[in-house]
């Protein structure tokens, strides 16, 4: 199984009337609320243009503060399988072998503990060690395990369980206690390539990104019951500032930098339709702004009210976010659409178990193709991640306003994708498709997939729930979702099911 991660060693790295941005139509707002690898390697990567990528204090995309802690624990028990004179030394030198060969999988990752296990007491010994984790990988060499996993579990800790064909017999009762109705932190996989390795630490990755993440929501909205409860059970910080930062980093970057920003992307865009020069500076100058406003908070999401407080009659930001989004997304960080917190927190999420962005969209279906049409006009230029090609995009703007500047990206047909929605700490939504168009027409958003669902699309829109917006990451990470949700203790609702 490859790695989301492979590549990403390297990070890189309002056209208004009358002063005043006007919201015309639908409060799309109130509709909406009704229904992130080496750190030696940083500031090195490039954004498939030719230019230098930004310089990045990123440690995974979407991470900026610490490595994931993770126990690695062989465990080997006295019983006869896969053979009575196995020589343990040899089988978990077979291991440090795999985990060699795929360092650049686990750049991010700190194996602060890494001992050999062949007694329950053991664990105890290491328990105060332990209580520091972000998980546990637990690695089956020889049967005669149980103790050993019991006294695991009692730490409460996240744990994955690797067992390779032969190993032992302990995997017979982890189904049951998987179906417990308070089941453990736990989940395993059995198979033969130890590149499966890299997928037992994912959901760690995710967790402990949520653990780390700080989110700045630009807005004058009050903070509600979500922010602490996020707080509570992952630790994710959500920060509220006004319009005032905002303006104070934007007035920060030079008009040399944001020239030399918007000649980057005029020359990567495939066409300059609607936007004058000016609109793109401008904006250019904005999503320079975002970026320093993360480094001053040591944050790496930021989301901004920009179907709301923001762009009353009286309050506005100097240019449309959209184009600063993308470039925080393309970056490894997070850049939000419509202060929309679930949104960031799937996004969040994605980083930790893909290491790519999410596609938030308005989506719209087609029961005579059996697909969902998922459009927005901000598109993201690195979908795959920090470190991988520009896809192609032309400079437009917003589609339903007529104004602003925004990347409309083309993303390659033939890509599996996949969907999701943080819905709350406790419920996370997704679908799986497959991409079978990337339409270019003046309806919608500008930004736009076509997704052939996996399932029955009539099924899937009288299921929806929760609201209009669903975000899309590139690639099947279903298996990665369903591992996270166990070890979060999250329901995952297939949407289609």
């Amino acid at each position: 199984m490859g790695s989301p991660f492979r590549e990403l060693l390297v990070l890189s790295g309002t056209k208004t009337t009358g002063g005043t941005a006007m919201i015309r139509g639908l409060d799309r707002r109130s509709f909406l609320e009704l229904t992130v690898l080496g750190t030696t390697s940083l500031g090195l990567g490039r954004w498939g243009w030719t230019w230098q990528a930004p310089a990045s204090k990123l440690i995974s995309p979407g991470c900026r503060r610490s490595k994931v802690k993770v126990a690695r624990l062989y465990l080997a028990g006295s019983g006869l399988w896969p053979h009575p004179k196995l020589d343990v030394a040899a089988e978990r030198q077979t291991y440090a072998q795999a985990f060699q060969e795929m360092a650049d999988q686990f750049a991010d990752v700190d194996f602060f503990v890494d001992e050999l296990i062949t007694d329950p007491r053991q664990i105890t010994a290491l328990a105060d060690q332990l209580a520091q984790a972000d998980g546990i990988l637990a690695i089956h060499l020889k049967m005669g395990v149980g103790g050993m996993l019991a006294e695991i579990l009692k730490t409460g800790r996240p744990t994955m369980f690797f067992a390779v064909p032969y190993s032992g017999h302990e995997w017979a009762g982890f189904g049951t206690m998987l179906r417990q109705e308070q089941p453990p932190l736990f989940d395993a996989i059995l198979s033969e390539d130890k590149r499966d390795l890299a997928a037992a630490v994912r959901p760690m990755r995710a967790l402990h990104h949520l653990r780390e993440a700080k989110i700045v929501n630009v807005t004058l909205r009050q903070p509600g019951e979500f922010h602490q409860a996020v707080k509570e059970k992952f630790g994710t910080e959500i920060k509220h500032i006004g319009l005032e930062p905002v303006v104070a980093a934007y007035e920060k970057v030079s008009d040399q930098e944001a020239e030399a920003e918007a000649q980057r992307w005029i020359e990567g865009a495939k066409q300059v339709v609607e936007p004058s020069r000016e609109e793109i500076v401008r904006a250019c100058k904005l999503a320079l702004a975002f970026e320093r406003l993360l480094d001053e908070e040591d944050a790496t999401v930021l989301t901004v009210d920009c179907y709301g407080t923001m762009w009353d009659r009286t309050i506005k930001l100097p240019a449309y976010p959209c184009l600063g989004f993308s470039r925080l997304n393309s970056m490894g960080l997070g850049g939000i659409c419509e202060s929309d917190l679930r949104c960031a927190m799937t996004h969040i999420i994605f980083q930790g178990l893909a290491g790519k962005p999410g596609f938030i969209s308005d989506p719209t279906v087609d029961q005579s193709t059996n697909t969902i049409i998922l459009a927005h006009c901000m598109g993201t230029v690195k979908m795959d991640g920090p470190n991988t090609p520009t896809m192609p995009y032309k400079i437009r703007c917003v589609l339903e306003r007529q104004e602003g500047v925004v990347p409309q990206v083309f993303m390659p047909v033939g890509q599996r994708a996949t969907q999701a929605l943080f819905v709350d700490p406790n419920t996370l939504l997704y679908f799986t498709g497959e991409i079978v168009a990337a339409p270019d027409v003046e309806r919608g958003c500008r930004t736009k997939i076509t997704v052939k669902v996996d399932g029955d699309v009539e099924k899937l829109w009288r299921n929806w729930t929760a609201g209009l917006h669903r975000s899309t990451c590139l690639g099947d990470i279903t298996k990665d979702l369903e591992r996270f949700a166990r070890l979060a203790r999250m329901k995952l609702i297939n949407e289609l099911a």
